[in-house]
């Protein structure tokens, strides 16, 4: 055998172990967060609150309790969360927004949100009614790309 067949055999194996690995550590982390998922369901509540201002924040500059900042792993403190300042009754608080419903939180108003503890799920309009984000204007790059994607007949990339 030469030695480029070697170094790929070796290469070959080393990238297999990766992948059972990865395939492992995915499945518990996988586990894991419908346990989290799971408690989430079980704590929330609906609450009534006016949304002050919403930022993309590390942990440490959120304004979250000092408790909370010290239970984080320590790569999610430097990360950025999605923060939200709401007043909630007569206090104003910070609370962690989920991800997927950030851009759709509206700025001073006042919604019915879903949370449990500090973590806001769910948003909706202060009668049920779900909130309504305006459409952000394409670029002009954007729009020139859709253009010539036509012409083209090739589908639209959304």
């Amino acid at each position: 055998m030469n030695t480029v067949t070697i170094v790929l055999l070796v290469i070959l194996a080393i990238l297999i172990i990766a992948v059972v690995a990865l395939y492992f550590l995915g499945k518990k982390a996988q586990k894991r967060q419908a346990e989290q998922q799971q408690q989430i369901d079980a704590m929330k509540q609906t609450v009534s609150m006016l949304i002050i201002d919403k930022k993309r924040m590390k942990l440490k500059d959120s304004g979250l309790p000092q408790a909370v900042i010290e239970q984080a792993p320590k790569l999610m403190r430097s990360s950025k969360l999605p923060i939200v300042k709401a007043k909630v009754g007569p206090q104003v608080m910070s609370l962690v927004c989920e991800e997927k419903i950030f851009d759709s939180v509206p700025v001073k108003k006042e919604v019915k949100a879903v949370i449990s503890g500090i973590y806001i799920t769910d948003v909706k309009g202060l009668h049920g009614k779900p909130v309504v984000t305006p459409k952000k204007k394409k670029g002009w790059l954007a729009r020139t790309t859709e253009k010539l994607q036509e012409k083209a007949g090739a589908k639209p990339v959304k």
